[in-house]
This record gives structure tokens, C-alpha cells and sequence, in this order.
């Protein structure tokens, strides 16, 4: 396999350029048709571009060269909850939006987790909202809809920090049916303290796994396509 095809290809996709990632990752099937990241990250491209006939073709293709492939299982299982011509994301953001700052930023899991075809649509890199009600916070879509809410400590606290003033960037970092994890980045301040308690940092900057394979950082792109 071209290296430097396939970092072109993760490059486009993670700048949400589709259709430059579609172009690429074909031209590599074009040397190697089995290359089972290039397929998975072709199918990621064409779900994001609403084209699920074609997500779905290349996920089967991943899946009759590896029938365990994961990333091809969840997608395939995730687009159930998709009509065609759908999109799949709201606006996607870029790898150094996860940067870790202490007191800054955290990662929360969110509970009460909402209509699952709406979780559906979400990828890593999505960036949501905060949505602060009553005594709870609730995370939504760009255009408002339920996703799920914060914990009850963290989101107190946070109700308290938006009233003052503060303002957040949320990001999804990881999505499946039952598991949401979003991350919370202070992005102005009322100068009230920090917002959340210094953790240790176990890493620099996050790539979400769908772009990214973990056995090499060069090829995977982690298939929550849709």
C-alpha cells in the first residue's frame, strides 16, 4: 500500500474533505481492491456524503475479506438506524479540538442517552452543545435535538459556570448505542475558578479511531459510517 495515499486520505477525511477521500481511497483500490482501510475508510466517505447504498457495499466488501472486522460490524449495525440519503454528522471538528488542559477540560460519559437514531447520525470529532434546563444540562445536536446529559455533579456545576458567564466547545469523542463520551473544553471564562478538577493527561491530542487504525497510524479509519 502508498503511505503517503493513505495519510492523504486519513488527512481529507479528518478535514472533512469527502470527496478528495473517496477519490483517494479508490485510486489505492485501484493498486490493492482488498485493502480493508482503504475500504472502510471509502464507506466512512460515502456515508458522510448521505450515500448509504455505497457505505454499505464497501462495509460488505471489508466484511467477505474479514468477517470479524469490527469496524465494518458496527457500521453496518449503526446505519440500521438510517434512512437513505441521510447525512450522518453535524459539523466535524479537527483532531486539535481534544487537546487536554487542566482544569480546562474533561471527559465525561453522558447518561439518559436519547432516541438511538439519532445517536446514530453522530461520529467522533461531531461538535454538540451544551443545553442547560432546569437543574440539569443536556447535550444536543447543532439543530437541538436530545443526545443525552451530563452527569448530575458535573452538570450542576456547569449550570452554575454557563450562568456566570463561562462558555464550552463539546466535541463527541467516542459513540456507540449505549455508550456516549463527549469532550468539554472551557473556551472563555468568567474567572470564577477553574471548571473542572486537574486529572492527569494520558494523552496530547485525540484522532478519532475512525480515521486512524490503531495497528498503524497511517491506514485505519474507524468505521462509524452511516
Amino acid at each position: 500500500m502508498d503511505t503517503d495515499l493513505a495519510q492523504l486520505a486519513i488527512s481529507a477525511a479528518l478535514k472533512g474533505d469527502w470527496k478528495q477521500a473517496i477519490a483517494v481511497n479508490l485510486k489505492i483500490l485501484t493498486v490493492n481492491p482488498q485493502d480493508i482501510d482503504s475500504l472502510n475508510r471509502l464507506a466512512r466517505a460515502y456515508a458522510e456524503q448521505g450515500n448509504l447504498v455505497k457505505a454499505r457495499k464497501y462495509a460488505k466488501k471489508v466484511l467477505e475479506i474479514d468477517p470479524v472486522n469490527s469496524i465494518a460490524q458496527r457500521a453496518c449495525e449503526k446505519w440500521k438506524e438510517i434512512k437513505k440519503g441521510e447525512a450522518l454528522g453535524v459539523s466535524t471538528t479537527c483532531a486539535e479540538s481534544f487537546i487536554e488542559e487542566p482544569g480546562k477540560t474533561k471527559l465525561t460519559p453522558l447518561i439518559n442517552l436519547g432516541d438511538p437514531k439519532i445517536i446514530a447520525k453522530l461520529d467522533a470529532g461531531d461538535e454538540v452543545k451544551l443545553n442547560p434546563h432546569g437543574h440539569r444540562v443536556s447535550v444536543v445536536t447543532g439543530d437541538g435535538k436530545y443526545i443525552g446529559k451530563l452527569p448530575d455533579d458535573l452538570g450542576a456545576k456547569l449550570k452554575k459556570l454557563i450562568n456566570w458567564g463561562n462558555v464550552y466547545k463539546v466535541v463527541v469523542k467516542c459513540c456507540e448505542a449505549k455508550d456516549v463520551k463527549v469532550f468539554i473544553k472551557e473556551t472563555l471564562s468568567a474567572k470564577k475558578g477553574p471548571s473542572f478538577t486537574a486529572e492527569k493527561i494520558d494523552y496530547i491530542a485525540f484522532t478519532p479511531p475512525e480515521l486512524v487504525h490503531k495497528k498503524d497510524a497511517i491506514t485505519g479509519f474507524e468505521d462509524d459510517e452511516n
